[in-house]
């Protein structure tokens, strides 16, 4: 598919085109009965449409200007690659071409298959091996080959970066610019120490934003949902955003989470240093990443509290622990 220049807004896209976007793809088994609903989604805008024929479908039009057609093509093939091994994730559909990315008036767009669930039960120790055992079958293909378009979670992309662009678009209060620029840098320092404890951590595919909100639970078991930000990283990366709680909650949980995962793919305790050092430029990058959009209309309604004074305080105070996290022992396995 030949990239395009899209929109720099989702200002134009109405209800009339979404349903008209889906009917240009000219599959009678893919017409909208009228029924549109928005879920709950900024970064990109995702649509329940339902259907003449069959069940409800999912559009997602892609934020302009973010992925390249490239990458969001990588993105595909690698969820398609763990449906042909019966992982449980959701697919993008091929319309009658074969093509599962879509333009529509300059806006990208793909179906997926509707997949509902409730959130896993994560202080439940058979819950979390069993999403270890997926989350290492999904490492075991990622682990075979390496995205040529898509970015790596590095210091770089995750920290730097977005630190610099915070810096360079006057987001920060200037009374509160030197002690956040100072406690930023600080936390970059103990990043590079724990990346440097970590030793050489492989780089795989990874989900890349392995949170609860991206597992969907059913009587079945677990199923993995939205690889929009899947890219090259270390494997703990998709295994530590499901850690909560004390440091000895922490350690058990990751304890049951490995008791599935090493069943298939192996895990290198080193990346244990990497906990609260991918923590540290998470936090950073969601700075950014709200900066970032900040003209969207959508982001502004949504987090109203974003830039305001009290944001960067707690953000200076929140950077300040992470800096004191880092230098501490990391989880013990049992």
């Amino acid at each position: 598919m030949t990239e395009t220049i899209a929109p720099t807004s989702f200002a134009d896209l109405s209800p009339d085109s979404v349903m008209d976007a889906l009917d240009s793809l000219g599959d009678p088994g893919l017409r909208c009965d009228g029924r549109l609903l928005a879920l709950n989604s900024y970064e990109n805008r995702v649509y329940q449409l339902g259907m003449e024929q069959g069940p409800p479908l999912v559009a997602k039009f892609y934020r302009p200007q973010r992925w390249s057609d490239a990458q969001i093509l990588e993105e595909h093939a690698f969820v398609q690659a763990l449906v042909q091994q019966e992982i449980p994730v959701v697919p993008a559909l091929a319309a009658p071409d074969g093509q599962t990315l879509h333009n529509y008036q300059g806006f990208r767009f793909a179906i997926f298959p509707k997949h509902g669930g409730r959130a896993p039960e994560l202080d439940n120790p058979d819950t979390l091996e069993w999403l270890g055992r997926f989350i290492g079958r999904i490492h075991a293909v990622g682990a075979t080959q390496a995205y040529q378009s898509r970015p790596t979670l590095d210091m770089s992309s995750f920290g730097r970066m977005p630190l610099d662009y915070l810096l360079a678009n006057d987001f920060i209060p200037a009374d509160l610019l030197a002690a956040y620029q100072s406690t930023a840098e600080m936390v970059l320092d103990g990043v590079a120490r724990c990346y440097e404890r970590a030793g050489d951590a492989a780089m795989i595919r990874l989900h890349g934003d392995c949170h609860i909100g991206n597992v969907l639970w059913t009587d079945a078991g677990p199923h993995f949902v939205d690889f929009d930000d899947s890219r090259m990283g270390p494997a703990i990366q998709d295994l530590w955003m499901l850690l909560s709680g004390t440091r000895a909650e922490m350690t058990t949980q990751m304890s049951d989470i490995l008791a599935g995962y090493e069943d298939f793919q192996d895990f290198q305790p080193r990346q244990l240093h990497l906990i609260e050092a991918l923590r540290s430029l998470r936090l950073l990058h969601y700075s950014a990443w709200l900066a970032q959009r900040w003209e969207d209309p959508a982001f502004k309604q949504a987090f109203p509290w974003f830039n305001t004074q009290r944001y960067w305080q707690d953000r200076v105070l929140e950077l300040r622990e992470q800096i004191a996290l880092m230098d501490e022992p990391p989880l013990s396995l049992y």
